[in-house]
């Protein structure tokens, strides 16, 4: 559309907008009110009001506006899926080549158009469909992408965004004195800075996840304090010393040229660089919200008796359900604390974890210069590998006298590590004072011998809310001898126990108020669901308990901890419905709802009511769930499924195999060992083992197999393959 319609004459346009040289400062003035009316008559007038407010628009905004005609998902032209995909797959084939053109990633507007996509379902609830964006939303993702790039992008600018969140507001009216303070100095960054985080975080994760250590698991895809403690069970049997250390003073002030110095080793963009250490040094609030956080809180105390209940818009995202709330109280101290980093955001955890990789890296090499090995031992008596005797028990370890092997073993979980060591206790105490030189030569923190102790598996060594500890044990071993005889030998070795602390327990419950007292805890009425229905409250506390069994799934003690656990649960409902439907005991309360409390309670009071089944059959009320593992044989045991010693997550073996179809050479190797060879199934070589056994017998059978290798090494080689 054209901006002005009307044609005039340029020569007397520019006399009217540039007065002569020669006025003073007075015939300016004099002369603004005879402009003003020549202005008026001039039949381009809108014309010019639409340019001077084109002119009033921030200078920060690079990007031309879309016009009405140009179709604004034009500019969509790839697929976001795809493109990290391929980032993906480009990371893990060549894991240690650095990257230069990180920018070319950060100039495609669909990965922005994804970042987006997520921020507003971390505010909304629902993911938006791509097609259902609006033009101006576009425009305003491709300004502040614009804007990244050409490097003037500034962190917490509060006062001037590009793009502002689904439920913001625009700001149409000039602002009061209060409304701009509370905006400076509120704990909430800006919506365009979680995007600006969320988009370097989608390129910079798959880049360094290659480079990363086996031994981490926290803040990374496909693994969590689960896999931990599976590791733990299946890795760490034989070790007798152990080092629980705990570094999270990294999560909260760590220098910036150690973050961008661990980020340079594997990133050469000089601009993404220089943004993330832009956000590392950006303030988080000022200094004077910082002053007046103490009259806040006083003058919240002053308004606390007479605030009304808020009212959630449409739009809102709502509060954590009570569950929820509850479960994380139970957050283990491992994982309590998350990192965050000046205006970095959800990108801190990924920083922190680049700069803790230099210590599972030194730890990994140390783990190599420790192990020394031992024939009379009864594990790793050759080589590192060799330690899983039985990998279907890998938790038990025969008896051999004294322990002759020395090795080591590492793992880690956000800031907290957990060091085995199978030696003596000598050698624990100097790989702790190895390893405070080293966090205070890397990363400036100075720890003390309390921040990493020395404990022996006999006392048990509690790591992510578990107990690991040791019990000897006597166990029948049945093995099939040669000749087929099966032979039962008792034997003597230690078992690896992870289980739960029950007094833990008891302590988290008495943080929640549901229970008081130590030794014998009573439990308490659960006091903040007074106002929900029946229904409702059963069904929050069985998303407790479900979420609690499946966060003890690999204790030993599984079921004794949520049976207690649903014990608190029950008693602490029974005694709230007492109170609330005027029973007066938890006895009368069973009576009437049942041991699970799923029969429906009402008041005596009211006995024109009409019937549960009724108002039921009619829609008008939920269904009661009785609450969950009201009985010891519905909790489920513990899960013993074994762990491979050397596990890596399935997006991780996707990807390896991939990479593995896409080299020629991989089918190269494969052509020829099915020329040399030919193709045999495993189950067509047992099946013929098994009937040359049969019919050769054993002795006739080792010969023909090993040779002249010897009797005993051929009959384990058969006994072995059977």
């Amino acid at each position: 559309m054209p901006v002005c319609q009307v044609k005039i004459d340029p020569i007397q346009f520019w006399n009217l907008l540039m007065p002569s040289a020669t006025f003073t400062c007075m015939s300016l003035l004099k002369s603004q009110m005879s402009l003003r009316t020549k202005f008026k008559h001039l039949p381009c007038t809108k014309s010019i009001r639409y340019i001077s407010h084109l002119s009033r628009k921030p200078r920060h905004r690079n990007s031309i506006p879309l016009s009405p005609q140009q179709d604004s998902h034009a500019l969509l032209k790839e697929d976001p899926v795809e493109i990290l995909s391929n980032l993906w797959i480009k990371t893990f084939s060549q894991p240690q080549n650095p990257f230069t053109n990180i920018t070319g990633f950060l100039s495609k507007l669909d990965l922005w158009v994804l970042a987006y996509q997520r921020t507003y379902a971390h505010f909304t609830g629902s993911f938006p469909p791509r097609n259902a964006f609006h033009s101006h939303v576009l425009s305003d993702l491709s300004s502040l992408r614009n804007t990244v790039i050409h490097g003037k992008f500034l962190w917490n600018a509060k006062t001037h965004q590009l793009i502002r969140g689904p439920n913001e507001k625009p700001i149409t009216e000039q602002l009061s004195r209060r409304q701009l303070h509370n905006i400076l100095t509120s704990k909430t960054p800006p919506f365009q800075d979680i995007v600006v985080q969320q988009v370097l975080l989608m390129i910079l994760e798959p880049i360094f996840e290659p480079r990363f250590s086996s031994k981490s698991h926290a803040f990374r895809p496909g693994r969590n304090p689960h896999t931990v403690v599976r590791t733990i069970r299946s890795n760490f049997a034989g070790y007798l010393w152990f080092l629980k250390g705990d570094i999270s003073e990294v999560f909260d002030d760590v220098d910036v040229n150690v973050v961008m110095g661990s980020l340079e080793k594997a990133v050469k963009d000089k601009k993404v660089l220089n943004l993330i250490k832009s956000g590392l040094r950006a303030p988080v609030r000022s200094r004077l919200g910082e002053e007046e956080d103490e009259e806040e809180k006083d003058s919240k105390k002053r308004k606390q008796g007479r605030t009304k209940k808020r009212i959630l818009n449409e739009n809102d995202c709502k509060p954590d359900p009570y569950w929820l709330r509850t479960f994380f109280e139970f957050s283990p101290q491992e994982a309590a604390k998350i990192p965050n980093y000046g205006c970095c955001g959800i990108l801190s955890p990924l920083l922190a974890n680049v700069c803790l990789s230099e210590l599972d890296h030194m730890m990994e090499q140390k783990i190599v210069e420790f192990f020394r090995p031992c024939e009379r031992d009864a594990i790793w008596k050759y080589s590192m590998d060799d330690g899983c005797h039985n990998p279907a028990w890998p938790e038990f370890v025969p008896s051999s006298g004294k322990e002759k092997t020395r090795k080591m073993d590492f793992i880690r979980f956000g800031g907290h590590f957990l060091v085995g060591i199978r030696g003596p206790r000598q050698d624990a105490v100097e790989m702790r004072k190895e390893i405070i030189e080293f966090c205070e030569r890397i990363f400036g923190v100075r720890l003390d011998n309390s921040k990493i102790e020395v404990e022996h598996i006999s006392r048990g060594i509690q790591f992510l809310d578990h107990i690991i500890c040791r019990r000897v044990i006597y166990p029948t071993l049945r093995y099939t001898a040669s000749g087929g005889n099966i032979v039962s030998e008792k034997g003597i070795g230690t078992l690896l126990s992870v289980a739960v602390s029950l007094q833990q327990c008891i302590r988290q419950f008495r943080k929640l108020k549901l229970v008081k007292g130590d030794r014998d805890p009573e439990p308490l009425p659960c006091t903040p669901m007074l106002y929900s229905g029946q229904a409702h409250t059963n069904s929050q506390m069985n998303k407790f308990l479900e979420t609690m069994a499946e966060w003890f799934r690999y204790a030993d003690n599984r079921r004794k901890v949520v049976g207690f656990c649903a014990y608190v649960v029950r008693s602490s409902l029974a005694k709230l419905y007492a109170a609330r439907y005027r029973l007066k005991s938890r006895a009368k309360v069973y009576k009437i709802a049942s041991r699970d409390l799923s029969r429906p309670l009402r008041e005596h009071t009211n006995n024109s009511a009409p019937e549960y089944s009724d108002l039921l059959r009619m829609g008008l009320v939920d269904a009661i769930e009785g609450v969950q593992f009201s009985r010891m044989s519905s909790i489920p045991s513990c899960d013993y499924t074994p762990f491979p010693r050397n596990w890596i997550p399935d997006h991780e073996k996707v990807l390896c195999e991939y990479i593995n179809l896409q080299d020629p050479k991989f089918f190269c190797q494969l052509h020829k060992s099915v020329k040399q060879h030919g193709i045999c199934l495993p189950q067509d070589e047992i099946s013929d083992i098994v009937w040359e056994y049969k019919t050769l017998g054993v002795r006739s059978l080792s010969q023909r197999l090993c040779g002249d290798k010897g009797m005993e090494n051929a009959s384990q080689k058969v006994m072995a393959a059977s």
